[in-house]
């Protein structure tokens, strides 16, 4: 088994990945139904719009559920952290995904406009607000959220829900909230065909546009207008764990910016963010919701390794109190439970990705307003 410094390592690249998996795959259905109220005119439309999505929504938030296990129990300082000191972020995040599953189920229940159109904008919420709260979060990482650790570990945290809707954290949320209505946009493309297939292209031209102008704005606020973090030093990475000890912590205007320029080749994370967005660019000007998808990927990647690289290797940065920051090498779970959990990702991940493939196979193909009055009841 590896050592105690690579397991923190290793562990900080899966919380990456499941991130990024879950942003891939539940972040297009989050995107195609904050679409939906906008590119589905008609009835028909929307439960296509729906449709394409219903047989894997539900799959994708294994992504979610186990993101959330896995920060529980690799780093469960920063999910006790996190969860006390975001609690109402947390929440709407929470009540909004109960918009999902209710709206997917009572839509179709009663064949009135008014009810159907209720639903349709719940479904909005679902997938909107998420997505746009996910950025906020990322955005005042790069803040600092305003917490103190005292001497038994124990978190205090002295900010509010409002303090998080700052100026950056909203130009991050834009820039996720784009990322993944183009990526949704791009889903969409793939899908449907006529007019939908049309307004969804131009959805994802916009949402596209908007992340490309909004990623490289809010990198140059990053460079220029915000005090990054620097670990000036760290006894032993493989140390066990206190936060307060072996650390030394200051603020810089290289700070967040410094891994680029000590380990070039992560330069590529932000590079890719912006060539997916032309990419994604390029699919919709040849038509090519297929090329669309893809770049939409790349945007996703890009973005998500860019904001991991700059932070590197803070996890949750204090702006209170600088040394309290916890970080991969200090908020971690003991050597034989990140061994543990390393065996069992190594076997149930594999299964997660074979069988997502395996449903995306069995359950793909175009949908049309001749699909859903085919189906009048077997379809959401």
């Amino acid at each position: 088994m590896f050592d105690y410094e690579v397991l923190k390592l290793i562990w900080w690249v899966l919380i990456g990945v499941l991130l990024i998996g879950f942003a891939l795959t539940d972040g297009f259905d989050m995107g195609a139904m904050a679409l939906m109220p906008f590119v589905g005119k008609t009835d028909n439309e929307r439960r296509v719009a729906i449709n394409t999505i219903a047989p894997h929504w539900d799959g994708n938030q294994v992504w979610f559920i186990t993101a959330g296990g896995a920060l529980f129990a690799a780093w469960p300082m920063v999910y006790a952290v996190a969860f006390s000191g975001l609690y109402w972020a947390m929440l709407l995040v929470l009540f909004a995904l109960f918009c999902r599953p209710v709206g997917f189920d009572y839509r179709s229940k009663v064949e009135d406009p008014r009810w159907r159109s209720a639903w349709d904008w719940a479904l909005f919420v679902g997938g909107a607000v998420p997505a746009l709260v996910f950025g906020v979060a990322f955005g005042n990482l790069f803040l600092g959220l305003p917490f103190q650790l005292d001497e038994l570990m124990r978190s205090s945290y002295h900010g509010s829900f409002f303090e998080l809707l700052n100026p950056f954290a909203l130009l991050c949320g834009i820039v996720s909230l784009s990322m993944l209505c183009a990526h949704g946009g791009a889903w969409l493309m793939m899908r449907t065909e006529g007019a939908l297939g049309e307004r969804s292209r131009l959805a994802t031209r916009l949402c596209a546009l908007v992340f490309l102008v909004g990623f490289v704005g809010a990198g140059l606020w990053l460079a220029f207008g915000i005090q990054g973090f620097n670990q000036l030093s760290v006894t032993d990475p493989g140390a066990a764990l206190n936060p307060l000890l072996d650390k030394q912590v200051m603020q810089n205007n290289a700070g967040w910016l410094g891994n680029y320029s000590r380990y070039p080749s992560t330069q590529i994370a932000p590079i890719a963010g912006i060539i997916g967005a032309l990419i994604a660019l390029l699919g919709v000007r040849r038509n090519s919701g297929g090329v669309s998808f893809l770049g939409t990927s790349l945007m996703i990647v890009g973005s998500i390794c860019t904001a991991g690289f700059a932070l590197f290797p803070f996890v949750f940065p204090s702006s209170l109190d600088p040394a309290s920051s916890l970080t991969l090498w200090d908020a971690v779970s003991s050597y034989k439970t990140l061994g543990i959990m390393f065996v069992v990702v190594c076997i149930f991940v594999p299964l997660i990705l074979c069988y997502t493939l395996w449903s995306y196979i069995r359950m793909w193909g175009r949908l049309n307003d001749q699909t859903i009055e085919a189906n009048p009841h077997g379809l959401y």
